[in-house]
């Protein structure tokens, strides 16, 4: 919607007067809606968008282009996009019809081109879109994606915007190492259990963390720790001399978050991982 305004001056005899101001409005007749079927991104993982272009007046609109900024913010100076196009993902849909995909440049900024809007009708573009090393993986972190809408007969650019918040959650790998790597019966040996944490979230007692391992051959006589600290069997784990069965108590196992680090040139984020560690030590 756009107000405009417009004043008559009427001159006589030398003199001249000014009318009243007369104000009137330009209705859009292309309405512009976007939204993100997730809600949430996590780096490295696909957002899918769907833009909605309404078109209520009585002629159709033809040749529009759609441009999406990918959610591009300034960093130092320059401007970095925390989503990456993917290609091919593009479906276009004319009230409710499959259409050929629209001419696509994957950008940034990505820009779709001759779009038309049948009169009284509506438009559904969809695709995907990456959230990749320019994405903020912080807790309450955000990407605030716009659409651009231009073309003949729309009397000034149409915009539509989508916030989608980073997904707060850990997200642990486990690893798992034997020393010695040679042993005779009655020799100790040592597992060491290095639990990661590439997420935005500490696990803690209530995510219930537990570690489950069958020794084989069966350990006597075990010693463990966690993170340096002394545990003991029946509060912290369990274990079966006669199975092998070896089971952290839920809840025991605690992992701190991932910290990031923006590259202060390229604006790239890192992440290094939330380290813990168990360890095992027993009697063949």
């Amino acid at each position: 919607m756009a107000i405009f305004s417009n004043q008559a001056t009427l001159t006589y005899n030398g003199s001249s007067t000014n009318s009243n101001i007369a104000y009137g409005e330009i209705l859009d007749v292309l309405v512009a809606t976007k939204t993100s079927v997730e809600g949430d991104y996590t780096p490295g993982q696909i957002v899918t968008y769907v833009v909605t272009l309404r078109n209520t007046g009585n002629a159709a609109l033809t040749g529009l282009t759609v441009t999406d900024d990918l959610g591009g913010y300034d960093f130092g100076g320059t401007t970095v996009y925390p989503l990456t196009y993917e290609a091919g993902s593009a479906a276009l849909f004319t009230n409710g019809v499959p259409q050929a995909a629209p001419a696509v440049n994957p950008g940034p900024p990505l820009v779709f081109s001759g779009i038309t809007v049948p009169a009284g009708g509506d438009v559904v573009l969809v695709y995907q879109a990456r959230a990749n090393e320019y994405a903020n993986p912080e807790i309450g972190s955000t990407i605030d994606n716009t659409v651009t809408v231009t073309g003949d007969g729309l009397s000034a650019p149409i915009t539509a915007t989508e916030t989608v918040v980073v997904v707060a959650e850990p997200l642990l790998t486990i690893s798992k190492s034997i020393t010695p790597s040679q042993v005779v019966d009655n020799d100790r040996v040592t597992y060491t259990f290095v639990i990661q944490n590439a997420g935005n979230s500490a696990v803690v007692a209530t995510d219930n963390a537990s570690i489950t391992d069958t020794f084989d051959p069966v350990l006597t006589a075990l010693t463990v720790t966690f993170d340096g600290a002394t545990w003991t069997q029946g509060v912290q784990y369990n274990y079966n001399e006669v199975t092998g069965l070896f089971t952290t108590v839920p809840g025991q196992i605690l992992v701190p978050a991932a910290t990031y680090a923006q590259d202060p040139v390229t604006g790239a984020y890192t992440a290094t991982p939330g380290i813990a560690t168990l360890v095992v030590t027993g009697t063949i």
